[in-house]
């Protein structure tokens, strides 16, 4: 099974204008925004902003009002190199299946829907595994699995489906920090390797350390940028409203100030509240993985 060929001209990905309405509220409201080979972007806002229908938009699973996206200049519809992670607490982890059935699934829209992988397909997904330092789980049920043993495997996932846009939406919440950098450094490895990504995050620290680019959403888009032209309290404040708190940090030595930004739109629910971002104009910091990480995590 083809997908639809890639006009390599085209952005990996545009969206223009895009609306969405959800039970007949508007959920997204002219959206527009393109992203390149290897992009990587974290979209950040409060609850209810958006950041899940527009990566199930992107996906194909919920209807656009109005407006249109594009991959490779053309529409989603048919294409097989878009892979999109919901959030874990959307996911049956007791489904009766192991951690390579779960690879396996990748392929899926690349031989047919009816069709049972062959043994090359079959030795790939093993490969993919082995590059998230998940082999050695292959045979072990998915619901028994870490957070971050779990977010490895529908890496390996993305990887087996040979996508080219990855949809990672809250892939860190609720993980300790030393699996959160495992899954960052694979991340990294995603989009070295071309691929796009669009990754949904409450840690405003993560966004502004860790990508190079940000979205700030709260149904319409905000702003789109780098993290210093987007970690900003003019931008930060009106977004999160009363779920945000600002602290202006004053300049030592001579270099700019910063700006403390705490986000608490998840204070008593959610996992991820309570975090702090400084926009202080520096580049995004790379945390470092190892397999000696991604072993401790099991």
């Amino acid at each position: 099974m083809t997908g639809v060929a890639h006009d390599k001209k085209s952005p990996v990905l545009e969206v223009a204008g895009l609306c969405v309405h959800l039970g007949g509220t508007v959920a997204l409201d002219s959206v527009s925004f393109s992203l390149s080979r290897g992009d990587a972007v974290a979209v950040v806002g409060p609850n209810g902003a958006g950041k899940s229908t527009l990566f199930r938009a992107i996906a194909g699973i919920v209807d656009i009002a109005s407006g249109n996206i594009r991959v490779y200049g053309s529409s989603p519809d048919g294409h097989t190199c878009i892979a999109y992670v919901p959030q874990s607490s959307l996911v049956d982890w007791s489904f009766p299946v192991n951690v390579l059935d779960v690879v396996l699934m990748g392929r899926t829209r690349r031989i047919g829907m009816f069709r049972r992988p062959g043994r090359a397909d079959r030795r790939l997904a093993y490969q993919c595994l082995e590059m998230v330092n998940m082999e050695e789980l292959a045979e072990r049920q998915i619901g028994e699995l870490s957070g971050g043993q779990k977010q490895r495997v529908f890496i390996a996932r993305a990887l087996a489906q040979d996508a080219e846009i990855v949809l990672m939406d809250e892939p860190l919440t609720g993980l300790d920090v030393g699996s959160q950098e495992g899954i960052l450094g694979l991340l990294r490895g995603l989009t070295e390797r071309g691929v796009t990504l669009l990754v949904s995050t409450h840690d405003l620290d993560v966004a502004a350390k860790q990508f190079a680019r940000i979205m700030l959403l709260n149904r319409r888009l905000v702003a789109f940028g780098s993290p210093a032209a987007v970690m900003r309290a003019e931008l930060l404040l009106p977004t999160f409203g009363g779920h945000a708190s600002v602290q202006a940090v004053a300049a030592e030595n001579g270099g700019s100030g910063s700006v403390v930004v705490y986000d608490t739109c998840c204070d008593g629910g959610e996992a991820g509240g309570e975090n702090a971002a400084h926009a202080d104009g520096s580049l995004p910091g790379h945390a470092p993985s190892s397999t000696s990480e991604a072993r401790s995590e099991r």
